[in-house]
């Protein structure tokens, strides 16, 4: 099924449950990742992903077509991390040192992450990295995507998104020659 397949059933209560797995085959792999690069934890980002697919299938008959699905679901993706970070950053009431550490003992704990590899350190570096700046790093590193999309998911100007991941990309070199 394509997207537009997807939506026209979903729309006409064809199936709707078949029409939401299907959407979420397709693209709940490459959402996970995003998610996961975000928040770094495997059962937060596994909570998050479960949020985004409820508020689709909540808003998927209102959706618009103003940008295509995968998108929106990014969008909507990026904004339950950002909701996260907030939320755990007010629950924390620690030091800057206190979070780095916090995130390198998660990293540490990741089974899919060595601390004796490049990929680990540069996923500590990432972390490091202010929340817009995370997601536009993410995307445009890991996802390849182009700015004009991130642009739409994010709902920012190409302008700016170029700005912050020059920002970002420096950020991170200086993370991983420091030491």
């Amino acid at each position: 099924m394509t997207e537009e397949e997807i939506l026209k059933n979903f729309k006409d209560g064809v199936n709707q449950e078949r029409s939401l797995s299907a959407l979420m085959d397709m693209h709940k792999q490459k959402l996970y990742w995003h998610i996961r690069r975000m928040v770094v934890d495997h059962e937060d980002s596994n909570d998050i992903l479960q949020t985004v697919f409820i508020k689709a299938w909540k808003n998927l008959a209102k959706f618009r077509g103003e940008s295509g699905i995968y998108t929106w679901l990014y969008r909507i993706a990026s904004n339950e991390c950002f909701t996260f970070l907030k939320k755990e950053k007010k629950r924390r009431t620690i030091s800057i040192s206190d979070e780095e550490n916090d995130i390198g003992n998660k990293l540490r704990a990741d089974r899919h992450f060595n601390p004796k590899e490049i990929e680990w350190k540069l996923q500590l570096a990432i972390q490091q990295l202010p929340e817009k700046q995370k997601a536009v790093f993410s995307l445009r590193y890991y996802d390849e995507m182009p700015y004009s999309k991130i642009a739409e998911i994010l709902e920012t100007s190409e302008g700016a998104l170029k700005a912050s991941y020059h920002h970002a990309v420096k950020k991170v070199q200086e993370f991983l020659t420091s030491d």
